[in-house]
């Protein structure tokens, strides 16, 4: 499986180096007169600038994988569709993990509205250019694992600040990082677990920089719950997920988000639903396409 690290590494760098490259923008007087005005939260930025954390199954997977989706966010504000990437490189005999995503491209049409709301240059980005999201990198650690009891596991994550289009609240040029505990327990099981049924929850701390002078930084409590269900090689999830910040700042989103996996040898097909509530806004669909190894 040695290639597979090479494979892994090599998509990393890219990724990176790809992000730094990010075209930002063109508009000097807003940078002077705008800047200043927005407001960085989930309710006034793009549907990717905040990324809300993943309610796992509270063990660390064993397979690496590679996924591509794409995704289409709607609210009436704002039609946004982005393609997708992301890596995850299990070690320490599964103990461990690693987890790096990246925003390829996206493209986005705000009604003037929503551009004058949030203090934005434009309302879409100008055809001459492209630009990515940001690099979000995440850490995992089992630290119990029982049938009789219950799983859980600990998280470390960062946003890079590499997104691009800040002019048009996009994403923020700014770091954010969260840390999180999720634990998983089978409430129902069969003997060779082909088919199962599964709680999870999650609690932590989520953290962003802004541009305010007084408070530089925003910081918010994590939860989530939610089911699994396994039918054979169907996997069939939902949960309630999201954070709320101490600004009260449009900073308290959350999200009722569906899945269904559909598995065939080491190939998944994903679809995905993500209601948005509160300082969501966006209902978002995906269709993705995960290779196991």
């Amino acid at each position: 499986m040695k290639y597979l690290h090479y494979i892994a590494l090599s998509l990393s760098m890219v990724l990176w180096t790809s992000s730094l490259n990010a075209q930002e923008e063109d508009d000097g007087s807003w940078w002077r007169e705008q800047m200043k005005d927005l407001v960085y939260s989930p309710r006034y930025f793009g549907p990717s600038a905040f990324p809300m954390p993943e309610l796992r199954s509270g063990k660390v997977s064993t397979h690496y994988e590679i996924e591509a989706r794409g995704e289409y966010h709607y609210y009436t504000g704002d039609v946004t569709t982005d393609l997708y990437l992301r890596a995850l490189l299990p070690f320490v005999r599964g103990r461990a993990g690693l987890e790096v995503s990246f925003i390829v491209l996206e493209k986005y049409k705000l009604t003037e509205a929503t551009r004058v709301e949030r203090h934005a240059s434009l309302t879409e980005c100008p055809s001459n250019e492209r630009y990515n999201g940001d690099v979000v990198i995440n850490a995992f650690y089992q630290v119990l694992e029982s049938e009789k009891w219950f799983d859980a596991m600990i998280s470390l994550n960062l946003k890079t600040a590499s997104g691009g289009r800040l002019v048009d609240a996009r994403f923020t040029d700014a770091a954010t990082y969260w840390m999180d505990a999720t634990v998983g327990k089978d409430l129902a099981k069969s003997y060779d677990g082909a088919y199962s049924l599964r709680m999870q929850a999650m609690a932590g701390f989520y953290c962003w920089m802004t541009n305010d002078i007084v408070h530089r930084q925003n910081d918010a409590i994590l939860y989530g719950v939610g089911f699994t269900g396994i039918l054979d090689k169907v996997t069939l999830s939902s949960n309630l997920s999201g954070f709320n910040g101490y600004d009260h700042n449009g900073d308290n989103p959350l999200q009722l988000r569906n899945s269904a996996q559909f598995e065939f040898k080491n190939n998944i097909i994903s679809f995905r639903y993500a209601h948005g509530m509160k300082d969501c806004l966006y209902d978002t669909y995906s269709l993705g396409y995960i290779r196991c190894f």
